[in-house]
C-alpha cells in the first residue's frame, strides 16, 4: 500500500446524501477513496476516484473491486453505503417492489462483502462498515418493508462478524437517525395503494418530511464512520446522532408496552 494513504476506502452510493459526506470525510482522514455510483459522475471532488457500479448486479459489483485492486492492490475499508427507501403500508407493494427494495438494501451489501472478502482475508487485515438505521432497531408504520432490509442487516452483520473476525477482519454497523438528504429523490412510493391507509400513511409522510428537514447533518453520520474505520478495537454498533442514541436507550431498556404507546403517539396514530 501507498505509504501516502491511511488505506484504500470503498463507498457505495458515494455521490449524494450520506454517501457523499462519508467519501468526503474518510478522504480527509487519510484515505484513498473510491466511490461507486449507478450513473457516470462527472463532478468529482476532493479527489475521490468515481466507479460506475449497481450494487445489484454481481458482474458489476465485482467489476469494481477488480478495478481497485488493479489501481491500489487492496481494499481496507468497505462502507455499504448503497440504499432506498420506500413508504408505504406493509401490504401496499407489490412482490416485485419489495424484491426490488431488498435487492438494493440486503442483496447490494451481499454481493459487496462478497466481493471484498477474499481480498480482505488474503491481506488479514480489514473492515466492512454497514449502513443501517434507527428503523433496524424499531418498528416503523408505513415503512415496513424499508424497516425489514434494515432488521435484516442488523443480523447478516453481526453474524458476519463472528465468522471472520478470526481472518483480521471486522463487520460494524452505524445507524443513523434521520438525516437531512433529498427526501423525494430517495424515496420510493408503495405501488399498489390501498384507499384505506390513505390518511395514516399521509399523516407520516408528512412526518417524515418534517423529520428529515430538521434531522441531522450528512456529516453526523460520516465523521461515525470514519471513528468506526479507525477504531482498534470496533464496537458492533455505532448510532450516529442525538436522536439515534435516544431511540437504542429506549428500545433496549423501556418497557416494550412503553415503547409501543409512545411510537403510535409518535407516528401519530390512533392509540
Amino acid at each position: 500500500m501507498n505509504e501516502k494513504y491511511k488505506g484504500i476506502a470503498l463507498v457505495t452510493g458515494a455521490f449524494s446524501g450520506i454517501g457523499l459526506a462519508t467519501a468526503r470525510a474518510l478522504q480527509r482522514d487519510g484515505y484513498r477513496v473510491f466511490g461507486t455510483s449507478r450513473k457516470a459522475v462527472t463532478d468529482v471532488s476532493d479527489g475521490i476516484t468515481s466507479l460506475i457500479c449497481d450494487v445489484t448486479d454481481e458482474e458489476s459489483v465485482q467489476n469494481a473491486v477488480d478495478e481497485v485492486i488493479r489501481l491500489t492492490g487492496r481494499i481496507d475499508l468497505l462502507v455499504n453505503n448503497a440504499g432506498i427507501g420506500l413508504l408505504g403500508g406493509a401490504e401496499e407493494s407489490s412482490p416485485t417492489q419489495a424484491r426490488a427494495l431488498f435487492d438494493v438494501n440486503v442483496f447490494g451489501v451481499l454481493l459487496a462483502t462478497n466481493a471484498v472478502l477474499p481480498v480482505m482475508r488474503r491481506q488479514q487485515k480489514g473492515r466492512i462498515i454497514n449502513m443501517s438505521s434507527i428503523l433496524g432497531l424499531i418498528p416503523a408504520p408505513y415503512n415496513a418493508l424499508y424497516a425489514a432490509t434494515k432488521h435484516a442487516i442488523e443480523g447478516y452483520s453481526e453474524s458476519l462478524d463472528h465468522e471472520v473476525r478470526t481472518q483480521g477482519i471486522r463487520v460494524v454497523l452505524v445507524e443513523p437517525g434521520v438525516t437531512r438528504t433529498a427526501f423525494e429523490e430517495n424515496l420510493t412510493r408503495a405501488d399498489q395503494p390501498i384507499p384505506l391507509y390513505d390518511t395514516a400513511r399521509a399523516g407520516v409522510e408528512t412526518l417524515t418530511r418534517e423529520l428529515v428537514e430538521a434531522g441531522d447533518a450528512p456529516e453526523v453520520v460520516a465523521d461515525i464512520v470514519v471513528k468506526a474505520a479507525n477504531a482498534v478495537s470496533p464496537k458492533r454498533r455505532y448510532t450516529a446522532g442525538k436522536a439515534a442514541g435516544q431511540v437504542r436507550f429506549m428500545r433496549r431498556f423501556l418497557p416494550e408496552s412503553f415503547v409501543d404507546k409512545n411510537l403510535r403517539k409518535f407516528s401519530r396514530l390512533p392509540a
